[in-house]
């Protein structure tokens, strides 16, 4: 039974998704500094990110209360 606890995964991968948020915030003088590569960095954590976050799936709903 899922006790609605999730793995290291779920965690790292908000943190990712925390960082490329912050990204976007800051996107203006990422794209001086860093031009189109300030948009490559943004989409490579925003997907690293996703893929942590789906990869914690237990593959099986949660029952309803």
């Amino acid at each position: 039974m899922n006790t609605g606890r999730h793995r290291r995964n779920f965690w790292i991968g908000n943190g990712v998704l925390a960082v490329a948020m912050l990204t976007l915030f800051f996107m203006g003088p990422l794209s001086d500094a860093l031009g189109i590569w300030a948009a490559v960095l943004w989409m490579v954590l925003a997907a690293v990110g996703m893929a942590l976050v789906m990869s914690d799936k237990t593959g099986e709903p949660p029952s309803p209360d």
